[in-house]
């Protein structure tokens, strides 16, 4: 007697501190879909720790949510999750709903076009778009042209290893990196341009 195929599982993911530590959530199978590891996830939001409370933030690729959820579980005062992928997107609808926080945002939109438009302010974004797309020089030049950054924000960056070595403004200054395989990832502190001004003309 043949057996019957077993129904394919999602994945999930584990959100690992703050009010919702140890929850589990479900994460839809989908190609690309790569969630940042719970060691690099641990590290950064390390990183964070002095700055997360009641910050507004921005996952521009959000795919598992793993960075947003962390970051609300954490107490940010406010994260918008984008995602592309509609199916994705109606998951990362359904985990918030699960997590019963009106403090989440999801929304289904191309990040490139919605950043497109004109801003308002983020104190912390993450950038962990799908690898070998190109899609991060286009990301931080809109970033900073329409306005999405706050004058001290930290902005999160992580890419595969062979592209990590990115242009980023002037004013973004590099404060933590590390790698974990063939990822590469860093915390840059943007700097308003009025402070960057000040700081070179005091060396000059």
């Amino acid at each position: 007697m043949s057996k019957k195929p077993q129904p394919h599982k999602a994945g999930q993911i584990r959100i690992i501190g703050g009010q919702w530590r140890g929850r589990k959530l479900p994460v839809p199978d989908s190609p690309g879909l790569r969630p940042t590891t719970d060691r690099v996830r641990e590290t950064l939001f390390n990183w964070l720790a002095p700055v997360l409370y009641d910050a507004k933030c921005l996952d521009c690729f959000a795919g598992s949510g793993s960075l947003g959820f962390e970051a609300l579980s954490r107490y940010a005062g406010e994260t918008v999750l984008l995602e592309a992928e509609k199916s994705i997107a109606q998951q990362l609808q359904k985990n918030l709903a699960l997590l019963n926080s009106d403090k989440g945002q999801v929304v289904h939109t191309n990040a490139l076009n919605w950043l497109a438009q004109p801003g308002s302010a983020f104190n912390v974004v993450f950038l962990d778009p799908p690898f070998r797309c190109g899609l991060l020089p286009d990301t931080i030049a809109l970033l900073e042209k329409q306005g999405w950054l706050a004058d001290e924000a930290w902005i999160y960056l992580e890419a595969e290893t062979e592209h990590s070595n990115l242009d980023v403004p002037t004013n973004w200054r590099l404060h933590r990196e590390k790698t974990a395989g063939q990822v590469a990832y860093r915390l840059y502190h943007r700097q308003s341009l009025s402070v960057l001004e000040q700081q070179e003309d005091d060396d000059a």
